[in-house]
């Protein structure tokens, strides 16, 4: 097997057992022989693809794919519609509720064989694409563009409780100078894994610079926060990188606190009173919190 999932949702009990038999030395199958069993299982389990029948009492086909395409954890899910409907109008409808493909009942094997394989393929490169373009290359966190992406969906969710943090590596640029951007590079990954160590579940951590890193978070507490900030700091401090020559490099951090209030109306207002405290960390001393 491949480790794929595939659901199919079908009411007809020949035809599924005609898929176990095509599908099952190849791929996980998972079965519902109604809509909103189908919908409950893609809320409990990892689906890769769904082969979907159309004609079902209760929920049909149709209906499924729209509430598929309404979740956001299944909206990009492969969908091929399986059914023996084949007139022109049943077919265009399945494409425009989302459906990704269409296959008429009797199929033919190799035929269906060939269009899973290619929606699973397209799914992979989907997902490959979106994580060039989401996550850093070097540190493996949030880029730029998904941090404030995802930023701007929190704040305009809910402000209450929420912080933002700044976090700069102190004379950075001495490093990169003095011993060689692969060392400056040892040092961005070492502490992008100190802080990320150190962030609740929920937290957003994003490189947003070179040397600088951006955190929005729901802590229970300021002293929470405060608490969890300092640890970082001080771990950062405490951090030894070693050159080929093996030469050790230390290096430390400054950061920005600041929770929201109602007068901070937008994420670029918060992010910029973070960006404040952090110049006044870096301005008195560095190697220091600076909370809001």
């Amino acid at each position: 097997m491949n480790g794929k999932n595939i659901l199919i949702v079908d009411d007809t009990e020949t035809n599924i057992d005609i898929l176990l038999d095509l599908l099952g030395d190849m791929y996980e199958i998972v079965v519902a022989t109604d809509g909103i069993t189908a919908l409950e299982i893609l809320e409990e389990e990892h689906i890769d693809l769904i082969l979907l029948d159309i004609m079902m009492p209760e929920m049909d086909g149709y209906e499924v794919c729209k509430r598929v395409r309404e979740q956001h954890h299944t909206r990009d899910l492969p969908i091929i519609f399986i059914t023996a409907r084949s007139d022109e109008e049943s077919i265009e409808k399945a494409y425009k509720i989302g459906g990704n493909d269409y296959v008429t009942k009797p199929f033919k094997t190799l035929e269906l064989l060939a269009r899973i394989k290619t929606q699973l393929q397209l799914k992979e490169l989907i997902e490959n694409l979106e994580r060039i373009a989401s996550y850093d290359e070097m540190t493996g966190i949030y880029n730029r563009r998904k941090f404030f992406e995802i930023a701007v969906a929190m704040f305009q969710n809910s402000t209450e409780n929420l912080y933002a943090i700044m976090i700069d590596i102190d004379k950075f640029k001495n490093v990169n100078d003095t011993y060689g951007h692969p060392v400056g590079d040892k040092v961005i990954k070492a502490v992008t894994a100190i802080i990320a160590e150190h962030l609740c579940t929920d937290a957003v951590l994003g490189r947003v610079g070179g040397e600088e890193f951006a955190i929005l978070c729901y802590p229970d507490d300021e002293i929470m926060v405060n608490k969890t900030m300092e640890e970082i700091r001080q771990k950062v401090e405490e951090l030894e990188i070693f050159t080929d020559d093996n030469k050790i490099v230390k290096c430390t951090i400054s950061e920005g606190v600041v929770a929201a209030t109602q007068e901070i109306k937008t994420l670029d207002a918060l992010l910029k009173h973070a960006d404040d405290a952090l110049y006044e960390a870096k301005g008195t001393g560095r190697n220091r919190v600076i909370f809001r």
